[in-house]
């Protein structure tokens, strides 16, 4: 059963008219800490330890602890040289590229792992490089990237990557039944495989969108004090209360949206979340990974919580937080400073689906690294700072 339909999934990926190829079975896990004869693998910026070593009959396994990492910032990568014995010379033409393309099984979901292509010249190690929403665990998904405009020929050698990132603070695998990368000509290679999500791309326009939700439902719930409702958090100014959201080391805020009037439609493309932000308050030197806003989706708890009477307690209804909310973030980005001023994320179309479909319950504001943040809640000014949820559907 596993041969035939292996050789038809490369069938599926691997086009006829490929000029030269590179595909490991896993039959054999080879290792090699250069990448020249084996895979090479690696961890950083967290506290993540990994293994890639033979899983099972005919696949290798990728095995992450990050039960020691403290801030979940962490990647695990694996890579190596795939070029020996190919003929290069077709990429000088701009219709022959790269296609890299894998078979995976994940241990957690959603997740995303991404793949690259790299030569020993890559300066830009964002660029050809495509993260991939793996929206199952325990079931094997095929993925796909093919580069465009890249800049390789004969005297290079073809690096191929893949990694995964900031999944949590758990354990987890991820099996490998096949890697391959093929030069493959544009004209007839056929579309890549999965949901991709590009890596931080440019921001939308937030006009461009034909719908703008607003909020139903948001609340900050106190992680120290889960049994206080904050529905009356706010600001006095004169006379007033300003209601806000609150996100820092203590609290975190929640959203979710009436996306019932959308039931069965399908997402086209990514969209925006947009927040107003009342005040920010962080550290002064900018550091990597440090006083960001992380937006994560809501898998879990209460999916129906009342913002005047949520509290963490309920939210969460007896389950760890990392149950609740999606461990690995949907995007980390500054909070626009300033009273007022906008923050612009990008939401991917998965996690919009996702969100359509009922299957992420909403979307939680959580700081990364030491950030006080506030933005306004929805029953300021009549709604018109509310936070909103942009995007577009295809047509029917």
């Amino acid at each position: 059963m596993r041969a035939w339909t292996a050789l038809l999934l490369a069938t599926l990926v691997i086009p006829s008219g490929a000029r030269a190829q590179f595909r490991d079975e896993f039959d054999v896990v080879r290792t090699d800490p250069s990448g020249r004869s084996g895979w090479r693998f690696r961890t950083g910026e967290g506290a993540a330890a990994m293994e890639l070593r033979r899983g099972g009959a005919g696949y290798a396994s990728i095995l992450v602890d990050a039960t020691a990492d403290e801030r979940n910032v962490w990647w695990a990568l694996i890579q190596r040289e795939v070029s020996a014995g190919m003929d290069l010379a077709p990429l000088r033409e701009p219709e022959t590229e790269v296609r890299i393309a894998a078979r995976i099984r994940v241990s957690h979901a959603p997740r995303r792992v991404n793949l690259q292509v790299q030569t020993q010249r890559t300066t830009d190690y964002h660029s050809h490089l495509m993260e991939f929403d793996i929206p199952g665990a325990g079931e094997w998904h095929t993925i796909s990237m093919t580069t465009r405009g890249f800049d390789a020929g004969p005297g290079d050698t073809l690096i191929a990557h893949m990694a995964l990132m900031d999944w949590g603070r758990s354990k987890y695998r991820v099996d490998l039944d096949w890697i391959a990368v093929d030069l493959v000509d544009l004209a007839t290679a056929g579309p890549d495989q999965g949901a991709a999500v590009p890596y931080r791309p440019p921001l939308a326009d937030p006009a461009s969108f034909a719908h703008a939700l607003a909020v139903a439902h948001d609340a900050t719930i106190d992680l120290e004090h889960p049994e206080v409702d904050l529905d009356d958090w706010s600001i006095r100014e004169g006379a007033r209360e300003v209601p806000l959201l609150a996100v820092d080391g203590a609290r975190i805020a929640i959203l979710r949206w009436n996306l019932d009037p959308f039931a069965g439609k399908r997402v086209a493309g990514s969209g925006l979340l947009e927040l107003t932000t009342r005040s920010v308050r962080r550290k002064a030197e900018s550091l990597p990974d440090f006083g960001l806003l992380r937006v994560v989706e809501i898998l879990g708890g209460d999916p129906r919580w009342d913002q005047a009477a949520v509290t963490a307690a309920s939210f969460r209804r007896g389950r760890p937080l990392d149950e609740v909310l999606n461990p690995q973030m949907i995007v980390d980005a500054p909070a626009a400073e300033g009273d007022g001023a906008r923050t612009l994320l990008t939401i991917p179309k998965p996690v919009l689906q996702r969100l359509i479909d009922g299957i992420t319950r909403g979307i939680a504001l959580t700081p990364l690294g030491s950030l006080a943040a506030d933005f306004y809640a929805m029953e300021h000014d009549g709604g018109r700072r509310s936070a909103r949820l942009l995007f577009d559907l295809e047509p029917e």
